[in-house]
């Protein structure tokens, strides 16, 4: 009997994982300019429209008026779901991460204004929400107590 509830149970989470669709379009919301301080610096960070089956993003941040980092992300349609692909860069474009392998975070969740991205491991999670006009950006990361830690971006729309 309980070989049989952990199957029911196993085959219901694997077919709502498969169920699970969505569109580039449902990410429009992200569209923009946003800017924020931070202790880091002054963050900027552009979201161009939906276009090409795609979204783009450039975002860097400023300190004492020399770049700290930049970021550059595509979200493209791969089969049902939108998959983040992300990559840091030092001033000069200096990237982080191996040139053939961005850092990749497929949408696992999408609400109204809401869409949650997730790394494979579960290690990290990125949550995009729109709330009166601005964006919230959360971020949170496993640490190595296996916890999770969470900072919050508030962004402004940019005038």
């Amino acid at each position: 009997m309980k070989t049989k509830l952990a199957l029911l149970l196993l085959l219901s989470v694997t077919s709502y994982a498969q169920e699970f669709k969505a569109s580039i379009n449902d990410l429009a919301f992200m569209s923009g300019t946003w800017t924020m301080k931070h202790e880091w610096g002054d963050m900027e960070e552009f979201w161009g429209p939906p276009m090409g089956n795609s979204l783009i993003s450039s975002y860097r941040c400023v300190k004492d008026g020399k770049v700290v980092f930049y970021e550059f992300v595509v979200i493209e349609q791969v089969e049902n779901v939108p998959v983040m692909k992300l990559r840091h860069f030092n001033p000069g474009s200096i990237g982080w991460e191996d040139k053939n392998s961005p850092l990749e975070y497929p949408l696992v969740s999408l609400s109204k204004n809401k869409a949650v991205f997730e790394a494979k491991d579960k290690s990290l999670r990125l949550i995009y929400q729109l709330t009166t006009g601005n964006l919230e950006v959360i971020l949170e990361e496993k640490n190595k107590n296996n916890g999770m830690e969470k900072m919050v971006f508030a962004y402004k729309r940019k005038k």
